[in-house]
């Protein structure tokens, strides 16, 4: 089955059914300020990121979105849907950068899930598997991620 987000904020693990997808919405657009801050908060100063002098002169003819923001972005677009009922984000098993993400780009998100387990001490959670995925406004495949998130069960 195919999710399109309602006006609930987030889900409970009786909720998630594996083999169902999560179309994220809204996507976002990124902007020049957005990857500049996001690079001076995070010490990436790498002029790949920064500088478009330097970075005319690559591969990409421009300035790269830094991955860590682009993860980012993908990430929190899939709360709402994903972990927005979460106890705890508990590991990201991979992460793939698939293609790059230029000044401009609108990042959107889909997950998948994939395995849905009780906890085996506690009797109120459980802990689901899922593969993001974040595409470009162009619908290519720009990274995808695994995540295992412990999510509450409703209360009976």
């Amino acid at each position: 089955m195919i999710h399109i987000r309602s006006e609930q904020f987030g889900n409970y693990l009786e909720d998630f059914v594996v083999g169902d997808t999560y179309k994220h919405w809204p996507g976002r657009t990124i902007t020049e300020s957005d990857n500049t801050n996001f690079c001076m908060l995070t010490m990436n100063h790498h002029p790949l990121h920064i500088d478009s002098l330097f970075a005319s002169d690559t591969q990409f003819q421009q300035r790269v979105v830094v991955g860590t923001l682009v993860y980012s972005v993908v990430f929190g677009i899939s709360v709402p849907d994903i972990s927005g009922k979460a106890i705890a984000n508990l590991t990201v098993d991979s992460l793939e950068h698939v293609a790059p993400v230029f000044i401009g780009d609108t990042l959107y998100g889909e997950s998948d899930i994939i395995d849905i387990r009780k906890s085996s001490t506690r009797k109120d959670r459980g802990i689901i598997t899922v593969e993001t995925r974040g595409f470009n406004q162009n619908n290519e495949l720009v990274l995808k991620f695994k995540r295992k998130v412990m999510i509450p069960k409703k209360q009976s």
